[in-house]
């Protein structure tokens, strides 16, 4: 199994790669280290990751937030394989940020990751479609607005690591797999507590307190940003990439969008930048 990775782009105390691995649950772990403050975009799969900040679940949608020089550890126990955009800064280069921004104090990151927050979904998106084209497209600004989003958004909440079992861990990891492949799909709260083997209510806490929603709106969030990423990629209807999407019908398909994204599906595509209401 490996770890690979690609750089996209790079500059004055930023730079963003590519990960993919192919780790899975017949590989050992072993400990690493980060050399500089990151932000890592989960894009596919599931795994969990360990620091001295806590231990969490992370899966497509959510950021992995690594301290300065702070060890950590990736592990695949029930799945294999995940790939993610990684945003790496100076420490320098985060406090300029930081400087900029009301209510934000702390340079370093107070909590292991950032659960998909529909807040954050434009950034994310806008950067998942850059990845697939060549050039840098603009990944400096989107460095910027990234690190500003995060910090602004530890800044305004008081978080709580949730101590899962390895086996609720285990449970949730299968619901997200197959919500990551069936997303399209009408999938039930009873469907996924089936496939997790739990209650639909013990399933419908133990999914929340992991992924920090609940599963229909892991199940929304997911369907906005493959529809977003895609108006980004593509000259396709918004009408096909809806219903592709799993939207019954245009009209919810464009609420929903502009309530979460602050755009219209068409301004969206004609926008050059992604706006965010926490950056």
């Amino acid at each position: 199994m490996a770890l690979n990775s690609r750089l996209l782009a790079a500059g004055s105390g930023w730079r963003v790669e590519d990960v993919v691995c192919t780790f899975g649950p017949n590989d050992r772990p072993f400990e690493e280290r980060h050399e500089t403050p990151c932000i890592a975009l989960v894009t596919s799969g599931t795994f969990q990751y360990r620091s001295e900040r806590g231990s969490v679940l992370l899966s497509p949608g959510a950021l992995l937030l690594g301290n300065h020089h702070h060890c950590f550890e990736c592990t695949h126990e029930h799945a294999t394989g995940d790939r993610c955009l990684s945003f790496h800064f100076t420490p320098e280069f985060l406090d300029t940020v930081l400087a900029q921004l009301s209510g934000a104090r702390r340079s370093s990151f107070v909590i292991p990751h950032l659960p998909p927050l529909p807040a954050l979904l434009p950034i994310l998106t806008a950067a998942e479609a850059a990845r697939d084209d060549e050039g840098e497209h603009g990944f400096e600004e989107l460095a910027l607005q990234l690190a500003g989003a995060v910090f602004t958004v530890q800044a305004g909440a008081d978080w709580k690591i949730p101590t899962p079992t390895r086996g609720d861990q285990r449970s949730v990891s299968a619901t997200l797999r197959q919500i990551e492949a069936q997303a399209q799909e009408p999938l039930s709260l009873h469907d996924l507590a089936a496939t997790a083997a739990m209650s639909p209510y013990h399933f419908l806490r133990t999914f929340r307190g992991i992924v920090g929603m609940t599963p229909h709106q892991y199940i929304l969030h997911t369907r906005l940003h493959r529809a977003a990423v895609r108006l980004r990629r593509t000259d396709d209807s918004i009408a096909a990439i809806a219903f592709d999407a799993g939207f019954n019908d245009l009209s919810t398909f464009n609420r929903r969008f502009r309530r979460k994204m602050g755009l219209t599906p068409g301004a969206y595509r004609a926008c050059p930048t992604p706006r965010t209401k926490v950056a």
